[in-house]
């Protein structure tokens, strides 16, 4: 388990300040915007808080009244998804206040689920660089054996996919202050690998990436990307389906480490939360025991 002095070593800092952005996903973004404040809650760097959409795309008045100010935070965490009915989608007003948030040095925070959303969003698109989408839009990305990247064009290939949820082996491509002491390749549990994941691709990094265990394709797994003067992390680890319970995935000291580690780079800058001692290694997961 994370050491509970990591807490007392960090209350006394100038917190990061968070805002979750959820309200409707095909996924149960209830749990995750609890599990996501309850882990980032345990490293004493952040004050977290929520601002839920409406759910209902024909209430108007209800999307007037939304206005979630994301001047007033230093990273924003993406926790909806509109994949299974487009008409669920942010007034054109609050989509271009997150992009010139971004654009002016913000911090995003897109989740597994978030990726998948807004496919008709040119900004969006941009500033998540691969999402859930077609065969026919954008370009999609693997990484070969010496960690090279190669592209796969629009047309070519699949649309989004992944596999059944497995441990997979997260294989660390580029240094970065979020990975900064991760072991290259560490073990994570229950996750869903994203094959084909789209988009334009542009001023992007990718972190990590994990082999398809059925084609032997290595596909990224995590990526930043550059937008204006803010920078955006996406991951597809931290699956969180409807009918799970702080499933193995959110459990996983990893993947928990990783979150708060990518908050806090994304809101300072900067890495000072540590890697734990029992953080996974390259053959077992490592899983925190209790409950959300």
């Amino acid at each position: 388990m994370i050491c509970l002095s990591v807490f007392a070593q960090n209350k006394h800092k100038k917190r990061i300040h968070v805002l979750i952005v959820d309200g409707y996903s095909n996924h149960d973004w209830q749990q995750t915007t609890k599990i996501a404040t309850h882990i980032l809650g345990k490293a004493g760097l952040f004050t977290v808080s929520e601002s839920t959409a409406p759910c209902n795309p024909d209430d108007s008045a209800a999307w007037a009244a939304w206005e979630p100010d994301f001047k007033k935070y230093d990273v924003v965490i993406q926790n909806t998804n509109n994949i299974q009915n487009p008409k669920l989608k942010w007034p054109r007003r609050v989509q271009l206040e997150l992009e010139d948030y971004v654009k002016n040095g913000g911090g995003l925070y897109v989740l597994d689920s978030a990726n998948n959303a807004y496919s008709d969003w040119d900004g969006y698109n941009q500033m998540i660089g691969l999402g859930w989408r077609p065969k026919t839009y954008g370009y999609a990305l693997t990484v070969d054996s010496l960690g090279h990247i190669d592209s796969i064009p629009p047309g070519q290939g699949q649309g989004t996919y992944h596999n059944d949820r497995s441990n997979l082996r997260i294989q660390v491509l580029n240094d970065h202050p979020i990975n900064k002491g991760y072991p290259k390749q560490w073990l994570t549990p229950d996750m869903e690998l994203y094959r084909f994941a789209r988009g334009p691709a542009k001023n992007l990094i990718v972190l990590s990436c994990a082999k398809d265990p059925l084609t032997g394709i290595n596909w990224p797994v995590e990526w930043i990307v550059k937008y204006g003067k803010g920078n955006v992390y996406v991951s597809s680890m931290g699956h969180l389906w409807k009918g799970d319970t702080y499933p193995l995935g959110y459990r996983c000291v990893g993947f928990q480490t990783t979150m708060i580690r990518a908050t806090e780079w994304l809101g300072s800058g900067k890495v000072t939360y540590p890697v734990p001692s029992n953080f996974p290694t390259s053959a077992a997961v490592s899983v925190v025991n209790e409950s959300n």
